[in-house]
């Protein structure tokens, strides 16, 4: 999916979708920043990423948690409303809904996606997700 969607995700206004190359261009975002991919179910993660056996109960209780493992961040969304969204894509490539380095503008937003999911919460800015930085045994806190 090429697409761009704008949706209130667990933690803030964000854009989605499974093409990155869309979402650099969009917040004028040079390419060697990756972005945090977002799952719904926590067998896709597995599948995809490595997960050291120290932390696997860890991700499965965390929530607004984003976590990086080799230098690949993502999160297991626990919204439940956020997850219906991302469960027919498998995961999604999340940013904040904004211009690089720039505050929320819904004017920007609303002209750069492609499809805009608004449902019961709205559209608001919330706290950002923790941060950890898994190792084979250690865990260390980013944000």
């Amino acid at each position: 999916m090429d697409k761009v969607l704008l949706a209130q995700t667990d933690t803030t206004v964000g854009f989605l979708s499974q093409s990155a190359e869309r979402l650099e261009k969009i917040k004028m975002r040079s390419g060697d920043k990756p972005f945090l991919k977002v799952y719904a179910e926590l067998k896709i993660i597995r599948r995809d990423i490595r997960i050291p056996s120290s932390h696997k109960q860890r991700l499965r209780h965390a929530s607004k948690t984003t976590f990086i493992v080799k230098n690949q961040a993502f999160r297991h969304v626990g919204d439940l409303e956020h997850a219906r969204l991302i469960t027919p894509y498998q995961w999604l490539y999340s940013t904040s809904a904004n211009e690089s380095g720039k505050s929320y503008n819904p004017d920007f937003c609303f002209s750069a996606a492609d499809w805009i999911i608004e449902d019961h919460r709205g559209f608001s800015e919330r706290s950002a997700s923790r941060i950890y930085k898994l190792g084979r045994f250690r865990l260390r806190r980013i944000r």
